[in-house]
């Protein structure tokens, strides 16, 4: 039985199917949902999605089972006004920065569920959080994690003031970790590597440090004082990179927090 059994059945509608909305729809094609079955709304819907058999463009279905939000914040109102009043519907959102509360001034009746996914999701691997409103079941949280679970990994949060901090973490975190690979590599360049090497270096360690971080049953400060001999060279790094004051830990708070507080910021515009 698929996992979309109910939704092949009754549709589900993508409004926005850009990278994150494309992503998604890539999953849970390859997971069982029948391009039939979906009505995408994206007035600049990529030329790889026509064609498929998808329902593009067209009006939506009289009573869907799901409908998923994947716009830009910014572009949020403009297509939540040409969408008609939902009751049935699961409304699921992944747009950073819109609360809860600004779908229920549009969907009052509906089960609302706020997602926040990271761009990983476009290759499978991405991490996203959960957290619905009071109309929301148990079997409703546990569909929203069925689609999100096509692109990564899902947790629940048990709050949606949770949801900015998820942002300022997870949400806006691999551009921190883009950022550093770029600084190793720079860093390797002044010790007398080649631009080239030295990048190659610093994307595969990472890569691979985060694949055994992922994997590994340890938690990430066992693994690191397993790679860590006294006196060592990682050592002598780590002595840098760990300053209270001025290395990594006070430097990823401020950074963790800037971030968080303009998701607080975005959600309040947007209320």
């Amino acid at each position: 039985m698929s996992d979309f059994e109910d939704i092949n059945t009754r549709g589900l509608v993508l409004v926005g199917c850009g990278r994150m909305g494309g992503a998604m729809l890539k999953g849970w094609l390859s997971r069982g949902l029948q391009p039939g079955s979906v009505t995408v709304i994206d007035p600049r819907l990529a030329p790889e999605w026509q064609d498929k058999g998808l329902r593009v463009n067209q009006p939506l279905p009289e009573n869907p089972a799901v409908m998923v939000l994947a716009v830009k914040p910014q572009m949020m109102a403009d297509a939540l006004g040409g969408v008609p009043r939902l009751s049935d519907t699961l409304v699921v959102s992944v747009a950073a920065g819109t609360t809860i509360d600004t779908f229920e001034r549009s969907f009052p009746d509906a089960p609302i569920v706020r997602v926040m996914p990271n761009t990983p999701a476009a290759i499978g691997q991405g991490i996203s959080a959960l957290i619905g409103n009071g109309l929301a079941t148990a079997a409703h949280l546990d569909t929203a994690e069925t689609l999100m679970s096509a692109v990564g990994r899902v947790v629940r949060l048990d709050s949606e003031d949770q949801m900015d901090a998820v942002t300022g973490l997870s949400g806006s975190g691999p551009a921190y970790v883009f950022h550093m690979i770029e600084a190793m590599a720079k860093a390797g360049e002044a010790q007398g590597l080649s631009p080239e090497l030295s990048l190659e270096l610093a994307r595969m360690t990472v890569a691979g440090a985060g694949a055994l971080a992922v994997d590994a049953d340890e938690d990430p400060a066992v693994l690191r004082e397993n790679v860590t001999s006294p006196g060592g060279t990682t050592a002598a790094g780590l002595k840098v990179l760990m300053d209270p004051e001025n290395g990594l830990p006070p430097l990823m708070r401020r950074t963790v927090a800037a971030a968080t507080e303009r998701g607080r910021e975005l959600g309040k515009g947007a209320a």
